[in-house]
């Protein structure tokens, strides 16, 4: 049976570490303040060049991720056809960055899309990867995420409680469809739309002249906003769902999970998700202590990273799962 196998992981996260000590020189906050509410310690930021932007964009992050992908899956470039990018801060406002990915690595026209779900961009990517490889449609599909998160934070105390949970980074995986037992068995998506104002980012808005005004800068209101609360409730209770969910649906049980790659939003919860599973720390990967919350880009980057490290091995049964602004939540379960 033709399955999506994942053949390749890479990452990209910039040199540029930030502290949570360096946060404290720019707002009221300390490290264990930080650490005890989020188990972040540091996050990376990409630096400011001579302009005052970035010295990269969100693409230029994502295509040194797909690099270490595409030679971690030993497929020639030439052989992706499809490109899924997701991120919630594209380069710019249209187009989306898929068809930048397209440029930089040379991929012959590839088709391209853009997932704009935020948290869980990368698991609706790799379901949507799923679909297209067994469809037909294509063959070799692309999934990245990547976001810069440091430029649109509120770096001063009224935005601190957000400011320094995120950072920057871009991750990327190859899928290839494969005849066998590997790959994505199955997926599950959500989303509950009467919680968007509970995380979102309002402006620029497009139903006003111009998009933005004075007054709205003034309020705050074109920095993302969060109910820490209500998101922390949410996030515990439908990232188990999820879990519960895609395994039952693929015919195993929590015990059967030899690694659970969480979004990394939080380490309690995290923790949380993993106790109430039944799952140990050697089954549930984190590493949000060094980069934070990079949205679109954890569950890739940690992929990569627990490849890196060996706790990824043929045959083992690994669940993604990730809940975020719309709130929307999903999971995916693969044979590795």
């Amino acid at each position: 049976m033709l399955r999506a196998v994942i053949l390749g992981t890479g990452f990209y996260v910039p040199e540029n570490i930030v502290t949570n000590d360096d946060l404290s020189k720019m707002m009221d906050t300390n490290d264990q303040w930080i650490t005890e509410r989020s188990g972040i310690r540091e996050r990376r930021w990409l630096a400011m060049g001579e302009d005052n932007r970035t010295i990269m964009t969100g693409s230029d992050m994502g295509a040194r991720a797909a690099e270490m992908a595409i030679e971690a899956a030993g497929i020639d470039r030439g052989e992706i056809d499809q490109v899924i990018f997701a991120t919630l801060n594209p380069d710019v406002a249209f187009p989306g960055n898929g068809v930048f990915i397209e440029e930089l690595l040379g991929l012959n026209t590839a088709g391209a899309m853009d997932i704009r779900n935020q948290c869980t961009g990368f698991v609706y990517g790799l379901a949507a990867a799923d679909g297209f490889i067994r469809s037909g449609t294509a063959r070799t599909v692309l999934v990245i995420g990547s976001e810069i998160q440091s430029t649109a934070m509120d770096k001063t105390t009224r935005g601190s409680d957000m400011s320094v949970l995120f950072g920057d980074g871009a991750g990327a995986v190859i899928v290839q469809g494969v005849d066998g037992d590997r790959g994505i068995i199955a997926s599950v998506l959500h989303s509950q739309g009467r919680y968007a104002r509970d995380l979102w980012l309002e402006a620029p808005i497009a139903t006003m002249p111009e998009r933005i005004n004075a007054e709205m800068m003034a309020e705050g209101r074109h920095f993302p906003q969060m109910n820490g609360p209500m998101v922390f409730k949410h996030a515990t209770r439908r990232f188990c769902e999820s879990i519960n969910e895609v395994l039952e649906k693929g015919g195993f049980k929590p015990q059967d999970i030899d690694l659970l790659v969480p979004h990394q939003a939080n380490q309690r919860i995290t923790d949380a998700v993993g106790q109430r599973m039944g799952l140990g720390p050697d089954k549930v990967f984190s590493n949000i202590a060094k980069y934070g919350n990079t949205t679109a880009a954890t569950i890739p980057i940690a992929l990569a990273e627990a490849e890196l490290e060996g706790r990824l091995k043929e045959g083992d049964l690994v669940v993604t799962v990730a809940f975020g602004s719309g709130f929307t939540w999903g999971a995916n379960l693969i044979r590795w």
